[in-house]
């Protein structure tokens, strides 16, 4: 790991947040499960929402000068990042009520791929021969794991396709993500940017009816648990590390999020990693390595 010389020195080594920014982005699948009878739309409007009340205020106090100078092409790109950040939770947490924890982290945590492949259509960067290769490994591991679900029913394939449309729609909240930061302060982007997508979610939820309200206690404490724990501490955690810590590095730590996530599954419900999951999913994080540092390099 590479650590900048920025001319001062954190007050916390950025290995330790970047360890704590793991195990809480971690939680997320978890804290969703843990939400069980909750229509995944609701699950996801109270995650963003709740993290909007938390961020929004804090934004209106601190960026309003910024805010009120946007222009509209910047406010086109937070638009359309927040209707992906909103459309990549819905898909994600529905796909964990068909599929496992770890199928589904691991096919979800693909976003790395994808962003290299669409980035020479987006930003005109070039592929480059080791992006390539990871991409290609990241691949075979998918198709193995999607293999090995085949024979546990339709069901856990659905689960799969939801969890890699969460993968696509991620990457293009990251891509419009890129656009909208190159002038925009991080609290100004990500109070906004979740706004956006709880008031996306939240209007869809009211068109179809679902009932959003008459949840046990343990339920708004997994709202609560996916809002602060995951959204702002997790999220958080790897944008502070960045000032520190080579972008690359922070890339692959995130490939510790499967890990944990499918270790808490098993530790909660005794959910069982199948043989497919074990050697597609070492194949997708090795490929998400090598596309990340290739990435980075």
């Amino acid at each position: 790991m590479t650590i900048h010389l920025k001319n001062e020195k954190p007050f916390i080594p950025p290995f330790i947040v970047l360890t704590l920014g793991i195990a809480a982005i971690s939680t997320g699948a978890i804290f969703a499960r843990l939400a069980d009878g909750v229509h995944p739309l609701v699950i996801a409007a109270y995650r963003v929402g709740l993290a909007s009340l938390i961020l929004c205020p804090l934004a209106g106090l601190r960026c309003k000068k910024e805010i009120s100078l946007l222009q509209p092409r910047e406010w086109w790109a937070l638009c359309l990042a927040g209707i992906f950040l909103a459309l990549h939770f819905a898909f994600w947490i529905s796909s964990l009520f068909y599929t496992s924890v770890a199928s589904s982290v691991v096919i979800v945590d693909t976003i790395p791929v994808w962003t290299a492949i669409l980035s020479p259509i987006v930003t005109k960067d070039l592929v480059r021969k080791k992006t390539k290769i990871g991409i290609a490994i990241a691949f075979a591991g998918g198709v193995i794991i999607s293999l090995g679900d085949f024979s546990l029913g339709e069901q856990a394939l659905w689960g799969d396709f939801l969890a890699l449309l969460g993968a696509w729609t991620a990457t293009c909240y990251f891509l419009c993500g890129r656009i909208a930061r190159r002038k925009i302060s991080l609290l100004t982007y990500t109070s906004l940017c979740y706004g956006i997508a709880a008031l996306c979610l939240w209007s869809v939820i009211c068109v179809k009816g679902v009932p959003v309200r008459g949840f046990d206690l343990s339920v708004w404490g997994a709202f609560w648990g996916m809002a602060l724990i995951p959204q702002i501490l997790g999220h958080s955690s790897y944008n502070w590390a960045l000032r520190y810590v080579n972008p690359g590095a922070v890339s692959v730590a995130l490939l510790g999020e499967p890990v944990v996530s499918s270790f808490l599954a098993w530790l909660i419900w005794e959910e069982a990693v199948g043989k497919a999951v074990y050697s597609g999913g070492a194949l997708i994080l090795l490929g998400i390595y090598i596309v990340s540092r290739s990435e980075a390099a």
